[in-house]
């Protein structure tokens, strides 16, 4: 059985080296997918959750303290809680809070967008008697959507880099 087992693991493992995946992160934040992720400035986004997903982009990106950013990451959030089923008084037992965000990827030389693209999530809440029960359930989905919406932009951002032979371009050239 074991010599069977050994060329079957070695045709797997060569099979696998020629299937052209290569990891995103190769070489970390010294690599060219982190140089450039590092290099992109995070802009204002109003709002609490604007607050927190900036700042989410931020510890993601690595790009605190960088003095001159080669891009800039715009984003624009759109922040919902809908109520929905009903106990027989008519009040809300469950909400649904979505959290979608517009973003770009601007060279802040030319100004020129690289990359528009938009992410999002959902989570459900129960609602219970208590309100500052629900409250805090509102909030921590909110710190929970941010995170989700955060790694999905950089993602993205990072895939769009790797994709691009020196670094972010224009899709058109």
């Amino acid at each position: 059985m074991r010599r069977l087992l050994a060329p079957l693991a070695l045709g797997a493992a060569l099979a696998l080296g020629g299937c052209g995946l290569h990891p995103l992160y190769a070489d970390g934040s010294h690599g060219p997918i982190g140089e450039t992720l590092s290099s992109i400035e995070v802009g204002a986004v109003s709002g609490q959750s604007g607050w927190l997903i900036r700042n989410a982009l931020i510890d993601r990106l690595g790009a605190a303290g960088k003095s001159t950013p080669r891009y800039r990451l715009e984003v624009e959030l759109s922040d919902q809680i809908t109520g929905f089923g009903a106990r027989t008084d008519n009040s809300v037992t469950r909400e649904r809070r979505s959290l979608r965000a517009r973003y770009r990827l601007v060279a802040t030389d030319k100004g020129t967008v690289l990359l528009d693209a938009t992410a999002g999530s959902d989570a459900g809440i129960d609602v219970v008697t208590s309100e500052y029960a629900v409250i805090a359930a509102e909030q921590s989905a909110l710190e929970r959507l941010t995170n989700e919406i955060a790694d999905q932009i950089v993602a993205r951002v990072a895939v769009y880099a790797a994709r691009t032979a020196s670094g972010p371009a224009p899709a058109g050239q």
